[in-house]
């Protein structure tokens, strides 16, 4: 840690991965659990890394300084380590500025999360500027983020196996030239479509499962549907993700109207707002908003911690939400419109190129990621254009 860098983390301002504060008290164990606690946040907090400056008024900003003996880095790193699990790695750096010393913990990027408190079992995360403690959605997140936990392999325990629909099941099976016919239950508990509780229990559709061949997914997953809203009207589209694919496509050429419209592209965004959206999120579906300006497709899941817009606009196979979904779709949808998923989303910038300008929001703080398409009154001005 420099003087330069230092003054840059000055001129921000508190939030999920920085936080000033004026002094560090370690006299007691509360204190102890406090410093533990934002540790923990920072750790389990999406992005790079973290720092806590200490010398520094929280709200003013108005530098104070510290005293080095009141930081021992070999006691700092004993307190966290001793109080969660896994620990964390840190670092202790002093630098001088404005005249008096300052001090830099630095809470270095986890490849370990989610990490947890060992006294209380609670798992810390930071809302904005504030250390809060992990609501069960987003501790599963963290787990499944972390490859420890998959979410699609979750048991539906009143989803029967008639929930399923059977020729979608043996469709997708044909096409890995496995089995024909009706495939058996053990080789799909094998694949994680379904399971059981216990060997007096019947079968149960697993979440992916009912994802990819439930008949009527909303009815035990009430948020996996798409909207899409259109002048006065909004439409809830459900079923499988192939057959919401299919419907959302549909709907929208039929709203475009234009042939030249590049609704390959389109397709290719709402694909891959279905297969990595958070399906832990059950607050809401995938929203599609359609305007003669543009259309505007969110889905509920930020871009997770090791991506960027860069890198998941321009790398092949970014690092990504629900791998086990994903896996099975490019395998069960028999128009390999998932396959497009993982070449990166550069190619739907360049569909648009000579209509209008393609826009991606990752909106970590409300757990959304938005891609904006130039809509009906673009294709008009480049029509113009093209006639002059």
């Amino acid at each position: 840690m420099d003087r330069q860098k230092l003054k840059r983390l000055l001129k921000g301002e508190e939030g999920p991965k920085l936080d000033f504060k004026e002094v560090l008290h370690l006299v007691n164990e509360s204190d102890k659990k406090e410093l533990t606690k934002d540790v923990i946040a920072m750790a389990n907090s999406r992005g790079g890394r973290g720092y806590i400056i200490f010398g520094i008024q929280d709200k003013t900003k108005k530098v104070i300084g510290i005293k080095a003996v009141d930081f021992k880095e070999e006691q700092i790193q004993q307190i966290i380590y001793n109080r969660c699990d896994p620990p964390v790695p840190i670092s202790i750096d002093f630098v001088e500025y404005e005249n008096v010393l300052l001090a830099v913990l630095t809470v270095f990027r986890s490849t370990h999360k989610p990490h947890m408190m060992l006294q209380n079992g609670a798992f810390y995360i930071r809302r904005g500027s504030t250390t809060d403690v992990a609501r069960r959605g987003e501790i599963a997140n963290l787990f499944q983020e972390n490859g420890i936990m998959t979410y699609e392999t979750v048991l539906l325990k009143n989803a029967l196996l008639e929930e399923l629909d059977f020729d979608l099941v043996a469709q997708y099976f044909k096409n890995l030239d496995v089995v024909s016919g009706r495939p058996n239950e053990v080789l799909m508990e094998a694949m994680g479509m379904i399971g059981q509780r216990s060997e007096t229990e019947g079968y149960r559709a697993t979440i992916g499962g009912m994802l990819l061949f439930g008949k009527n997914p909303s009815l035990y997953l009430p948020h996996v549907y798409v909207k899409i809203v259109h002048e006065e009207s909004i439409e809830y589209i459900t079923g499988s993700i192939v057959k919401m694919l299919d419907g959302a496509c549909a709907r929208i050429r039929g709203i475009m109207g234009n042939d030249s419209y590049p609704m390959g592209a389109v397709e290719e965004v709402i694909a891959n707002a279905l297969v990595h959206r958070d399906y832990l999120d059950s607050s809401r579906g995938v929203v599609i908003a359609i305007s003669d300006k543009n259309i505007e497709v969110s889905n509920p899941g930020s871009l997770i911690a090791s991506n960027s817009i860069y890198k998941f606009e321009h790398e092949n196979n970014p690092d990504r939400r629900n791998s086990w979904l994903y896996q099975r779709l490019v395998t069960a949808d028999s128009g390999r419109r998932f396959l497009k998923t993982g070449a990166g989303l550069g190619r739907i910038k360049k569909a648009f190129e000579n209509i209008g300008e393609v826009k991606y929001l990752n909106i970590g703080s409300q757990n959304l990621f938005k891609v904006i398409l130039p809509g009906k009154f673009a294709m008009l001005r480049n029509s113009q254009e093209k006639r002059k």
